[in-house]
């Protein structure tokens, strides 16, 4: 009998504790547009930790932290495929324009990129480094997601390597052709830059010194690119009066590179 008053004594306690919460964060009652195609709905969404853990009708589930969203949309961050931060991250790394249009991730490298950069690109940069006390102390890629890494960011960060940043890396500005050996030295670049983990290789060929560069001069970067599973992205040469022989330069570059392409701006003005 003492065994059984103690045993009901313990339950009782138990029952009355306060419980952890199940979750870190509800959002309940929102508006659920979840990308698959399929039309919105209602729902509450369950989160543990940096992972969505549920997703239904949880009124009995307990969270630290509740958020009624009620009249509101519930989305997946929006990716920004062509986005232009990967210096400003390093100068205000809230991305707040960003992540209050509900942007998580971004997409950079349009022609230039952050890196490979060498000290004649940095000390033309100099003025702007200045203004906003920023040391550039990368010149790789991997450097790059190192220190972006350790200071941290509001947003993730995906990015191309630039065919321009190549061409100024190792030409400079000038309107010439690359020799045989500084082709193969801007393909080493592309090579490293893609191991460091770049989506591809991008161009933005309307702009000096991009528009320098000849098709049979992309066709080879993009040749490197490809075969690490990267893509060839493109602002293309014309957006006006050549737009169909700008196209068919796209498409010689993706038939003879063997690569999938994007077009940044498919317009015409």
């Amino acid at each position: 009998m003492f065994k059984f008053v103690i045993t009901c004594v313990c339950l009782s306690l138990m029952l009355f504790m306060p419980q952890s919460p199940q979750f870190d964060v509800l959002i309940k009652n929102g508006r659920i547009v979840d990308g698959s195609g399929r039309p919105a709905y209602v729902a509450d969404v369950a989160i543990k930790g940096d992972r969505i853990v549920s997703i239904g009708q949880l009124a009995q589930t307990t969270a630290a932290r509740t958020i009624d969203a009620r009249g509101l949309v519930i989305a997946p961050g929006f990716i920004d495929m062509l986005g232009q931060s990967e210096t400003y991250l390093l100068i205000d790394p809230r991305a707040m324009s960003k992540v209050m249009m509900g942007v998580t991730t971004e997409i950079t490298g349009e022609g230039e990129s952050i890196a490979p950069i060498n000290e004649r690109q940095i000390k033309e940069q100099e003025d702007f480094l200045k203004r906003f006390s920023l040391t550039i102390d990368w010149r790789t890629l991997d450097e790059y997601f190192k220190r972006l890494e350790k200071q941290g960011s509001g947003v993730n960060l995906g990015t191309f390597v630039g065919a321009t940043q190549v061409r100024e890396y190792v030409i400079g500005y000038d309107d010439r052709p690359p020799t045989p050996q500084e082709l193969e030295q801007m393909k080493k670049l592309v090579a490293d830059a893609m191991r460091d983990g770049a989506l591809g290789v991008s161009t933005s060929l309307q702009y000096v010194p991009a528009r320098f560069a000849k098709t049979d001069e992309l066709i080879e970067l993009a040749k490197v690119a490809q075969q690490y599973g990267g893509i060839y992205a493109t602002h293309q040469r014309s957006e006006a009066n050549t737009i169909d022989a700008s196209l068919d330069e796209v498409f010689e570059i993706a038939q003879k590179a063997k690569i999938p392409v994007e077009i940044w701006h498919l317009k015409t003005a």
